[in-house]
């Protein structure tokens, strides 16, 4: 009851329009109290209210709201699909972790991975690849559910093709998407879930991208090694091929092969790695987009050479959200780049952000001080488009034409007497 209450109190977050059923459900609110008093004020209850309205909100219109989005997803246009992720990745940070956030995984994977086929342009890939990773966080309570986003997300890059399909060049844009997704999500994992063979490949790939002439690609390339390294990855695998965890002997040539291969790829990587933190700026380069390049490969050099992570402090209005290691780091650039506006927002009222990030905001009421009232409560009771006051005004003219029918009712009588 008590993940249910706060699941509620979070869909104030989410930016909806007022419609006919949430003024039919506040005047039925409104109306109740007003019948127990009689036509003596009577003193609405803030919270009660707001407590009252939400939960009516909350019950009516999350399935209504996520299946109008999926409905979008498989037949909206790109601009729509595009709109319609973002609502889906809203509602499942908004609703935070629990039943509600794994139905919208288990609703949504299978028609995002359909409409991730079409690949009709790059707008909708990078919309659909966003909502994916976010309902996946948020949602997936097993590590196969991970798995399984993960893998839809890394076959845009490396396709199953049949024997009379030609392999497309995927655009930069949609490779940095891709491995964006696909390492916010290995923030999740735990590295010695996955064999060595599978992180090889990997590995392999992402250095591939630190060769390649788009920075956001290198830039993703090079995030998503460093959290690899993070997890010890590298040398678990070293040692494996090296030993097997078994205890068994491999035999000499492929043992020495296996670990040769893995220390030569972390040698390229460190190389990579440092002339990237140095490079110059080359022709249609920008300097924003240069000095990133330069500061991200340092912090990833200082990381591989001697340990050291990057430390992050970012102000959430009087509060200060840390960051100390690239997992933290990497969850907290691609939530902040998904909420974009309502980020502070989410940081400061979201309690299941709260608990990804050990970040415990100030109260915005202490005891003896006014309480100021949020955007929400302010959009709830003070707006003239708000429930409340819709449903006010629903009352006073109810009360009008109760008044106007007895004046005319009057009025008609006095007649009769005077003809009398």
């Amino acid at each position: 009851m008590g993940k249910r209450n706060n699941q509620r109190k979070n869909v104030a977050m989410l930016d909806s329009s007022d419609d006919n059923s949430s003024v039919s459900s506040s005047s039925t609110i409104r109306s109740d109290l007003m019948s127990v008093s009689g036509s003596d004020d009577v003193q609405v209850d803030k919270d009660s209210l707001l407590e009252q309205a939400l939960d009516a909100l909350y019950e009516k219109r999350f399935a209504t709201l996520l299946h109008q989005c999926l409905n979008s997803i498989k037949k909206g246009s790109s601009k729509e699909i595009a709109l319609a992720c973002h609502a889906i990745g809203l509602l499942a940070l908004t609703v935070g972790s629990g039943d509600n956030a794994r139905e919208i995984l288990e609703e949504s994977a299978a028609p995002i991975s359909q409409a991730l086929k079409a690949q009709s342009d790059y707008l909708k890939t990078v919309s659909l690849l966003e909502c994916l990773a976010v309902v996946t966080f948020v949602g997936a309570t097993e590590t196969e559910e991970t798995e399984r986003s993960m893998q839809i997300m890394w076959q845009l890059l490396h396709p199953k093709l049949g024997s009379n399909v030609v392999a497309v060049k995927t655009p930069a844009v949609v490779v940095t998407a891709v491995v964006s997704a696909w390492t916010f999500l290995l923030t999740t994992m735990n590295g010695c879930s996955l064999n060595s063979k599978d992180w090889q490949e990997s590995i392999s790939y992402l250095s591939t991208l630190l060769d390649k002439d788009d920075r956001s690609v290198r830039i993703s390339a090079g995030e998503a090694l460093a959290l690899i390294f993070e997890t010890g990855s590298v040398e678990k695998f070293a040692a494996e091929n090296k030993t097997p965890p078994d205890g068994s002997v491999l035999e000499g040539n492929k043992s020495r092969e296996g670990y040769t291969r893995i220390l030569g790829l972390k040698s390229k990587i460190l190389n990579q790695v440092r002339s990237l933190s140095v490079e110059a700026g080359g022709k249609g380069s920008t300097k924003k987009d240069l000095n990133s390049q330069r500061n991200l490969f340092k912090d990833v050099l200082e990381f591989l050479e001697d340990g050291y992570t990057p430390e992050i402090s970012m102000k959430i209005g009087g509060d200060s959200l840390q960051t100390s290691t690239w997992s933290e780091l990497i969850q907290l650039n691609f939530l902040k780049h998904f909420l974009g506006g309502g980020f502070v927002k989410h940081m400061q009222d979201n309690e299941f952000l709260h608990d990804v990030f050990g970040f415990t905001p100030k109260r915005k009421h202490i005891l003896g001080v006014e309480h100021q009232m949020s955007s929400g409560e302010k959009r709830m009771f003070r707006s003239p488009n708000s429930v409340l006051n819709k449903a006010r005004t629903q009352f006073l003219n109810k009360q009008r034409m109760l008044s106007k029918d007895r004046n005319v009712g009057h009025f008609a009588v006095g007649m009769g007497d005077e003809d009398m």
